[in-house]
């Protein structure tokens, strides 16, 4: 058995359960494991720490599969995994048919992402580990009933860490159409699993999309018509879809994305909303949100969901400024008593710091307002408690005073 021992110190983390291990922590490694190969994690004194995933090229040396050493890493180890974390989403189904049915550490399968889409899964294999293991948990996924395919999006930038080249293949069973309908809340979403982004769609909206639809259905029974509402970088229309269902009267929404814009599009028919109060606009959120402020449009409510500013800490002061800008043109443009929705996924800015942006943001804008909620990803995203570094959603509810 391979072992890789930790310099003095560095088990404290894994005594904690956290499940990574860094280059800089290993003394030594007794054999050579290939990539992705199970290995010992032993502490300076011999004493086991845990089994683990072995890659030669990350920064991430080690990711953990098990903290207990009379455990073996082995397929039925992977499909004891698989079900438990299949079975803990299975009530999410009586809500929508588009669901994370396995979330990398938080399931203990460090890397590996899942995303369920009617009969069809689609996997992003994103370590070493997993890709070493990449036909067993195959074959776990194609077992499950009512799966007629396995599409394989482990395109990310991120497996280039791993030693590993981007892939986008049929796995296991059929190829998935161009538009797979799924159905959250009684909205009809069509989603293109083999070119969308991430797997698709953004599974991990789910619940402040619901939100948003709820603020449009309070608005109109309050003021006796619908809201006007702006969504910013819509992509294929999920808030927009939502807000519509709710009663908005009106819908603004803005994407650079002219492809993204058409399916969302044809989402806002799929579902047979008004055409009249929907308005799709192809433009840079950024210029499209100081043109709003210098006309002195405003909306009742206004979302931003960008995509991730800061991929690393690297860019966090950067991504800082991006996100400042756009909350303070925003906030300038939400009316009297008016709402706002405003989210980062990037995962290198903890929410302490992006509530402290977006407070900066309110103070420039001289407006007054009160967060009434924080944000996150639903249930089928759910955070490792050992490993904070998996929360990546932060969002909060803004109401203007």
């Amino acid at each position: 058995m391979v072992q890789v021992w930790l310099k003095k110190g560095k088990e404290r983390s894994l005594w904690r359960r956290h499940p990574w291990v860094y280059d800089t922590a290993v003394q030594k490694v007794s054999g050579k494991p290939q990539n992705g190969e199970t290995v010992q994690v032993m502490s300076y004194d011999g004493k086991f720490l845990a089994w683990a995933s072995y890659s030669k090229d990350s920064t991430l040396r080690a990711r953990c599969w098990s903290f207990i050493e009379s455990e073996t890493i082995d397929a039925q180890w992977f499909e004891h995994k698989i079900t438990k974390a299949l079975a803990a989403r299975e009530h999410l189904f009586e809500r929508t048919s588009a669901i994370r049915v396995i979330m990398g550490e938080a399931d203990q399968l460090p890397g590996l992402v899942v995303d369920r889409y009617g009969d069809f899964f689609v996997t992003q294999f994103q370590s070493a580990g997993v890709e070493y293991w990449r036909e067993t948990i195959a074959d776990i996924l194609m077992k499950q009933p009512g799966i007629r395919g396995i599409f394989d999006r482990s395109d990310a930038a991120t497996r280039h860490r791993e030693g590993l080249q981007e892939r986008v293949e049929v796995l296991r069973g059929e190829e998935p159409p161009e538009q797979i309908e799924v159905v959250e809340d009684g909205i009809r979403y069509g989603v293109d699993v083999r070119n969308g982004h991430k797997t698709g769609f953004y599974v991990d909206q789910r619940d402040s999309r619901y939100l948003a639809q709820r603020l449009a259905r309070e608005f109109k029974a309050r003021h006796g018509r619908g809201m006007r509402a702006l969504n910013c970088f819509c992509y294929t229309g999920g808030f927009s879809l939502a807000l519509l269902a709710g009663g908005a009267d009106e819908v603004v929404s803005v994407d650079s994305s002219g492809e993204a814009l058409e399916t969302a599009r044809k989402n806002a028919e799929r579902n047979g909303f008004c055409e009249e109060k929907a308005k799709w606009v192809q433009a840079d959120v950024f210029d499209f949100l100081r043109k709003a402020r210098d006309a002195g449009d405003t909306y009742d409510l206004v979302i931003l969901d960008p995509p991730k500013f800061a991929s690393s800490h690297r860019h966090v002061d950067r991504a800082a400024r991006a996100y400042k800008d756009i909350n303070l043109n925003g906030l300038r443009i939400v009316s009297p008593e008016g709402q706002l929705l405003t989210f980062s996924c990037s995962g290198a800015m903890d929410v302490d710091l992006f509530q402290k942006v977006i407070a900066g943001a309110v103070i420039d804008s001289k407006r007054e307002a009160w967060m009434v909620s924080r944000l996150g990803a639903g249930e089928d995203h759910p955070l490792m408690m050992t490993c904070p570094e998996g929360e990546y959603l932060k969002g909060l509810h803004l109401k203007l005073r």
